[in-house]
C-alpha cells in the first residue's frame, strides 16, 4: 500500500506565507504527477497545483501567481509554497500522487488524509 501524510498546515495572517509538505511512503515503484487540492466548506474540491514527475507545473487560476508547486524525487515529496495569502484559500488541503507500485503495474492515484489551513483576516 500507499500512505501519503501531508504537513506544514495551520493558522496564518491574510497575506502571509505558508509551506505545505506531502511525502509519499509504502510500496512505490515511481510515482508521476502529483497534486494539490482543497476543499472548502460549503465548496466542491478544487485543484490547485499540479507537477508532472519531470517538473512541468500546472496552477488554478486564483493561485497562479501566488503559490508554487515544487517536488523532491529522491524523497518522494511534493510540496506548495503559498505566499500572499487570502481568506479565501482557507480550505483542507489534499495532496495526491499517481504511483505504479510494481514495474508495469497501473498507475493509481492516492490521497493524503488532508491538512488544515485557515487564513484570518
Amino acid at each position: 500500500q500507499v500512505q501519503l501524510v501531508e504537513s506544514g498546515g495551520g493558522l496564518v495572517q491574510a497575506g502571509g506565507s505558508l509551506r505545505l509538505s506531502c511525502v509519499a511512503s509504502g510500496s512505490i515503484f515511481i510515482i508521476y504527477g502529483m497534486g494539490w487540492s482543497r476543499k472548502a466548506p460549503g465548496k466542491q474540491r478544487e485543484l490547485v497545483a499540479h507537477i508532472t514527475r519531470d517538473g512541468s507545473t500546472d496552477y488554478a487560476d486564483s493561485v497562479k501567481g501566488r503559490f508554487s508547486i515544487s517536488r523532491d524525487n529522491a524523497k518522494n515529496t511534493v510540496y506548495l509554497q503559498m505566499n500572499s495569502v487570502k481568506p479565501e484559500d482557507t480550505a483542507v488541503y489534499y495532496c495526491n500522487a499517481e504511483v505504479n507500485t510494481v514495474r508495469l503495474a497501473p498507475t493509481k492515484n492516492y490521497w493524503g488524509q488532508g491538512t488544515q489551513v485557515t487564513v484570518s483576516s
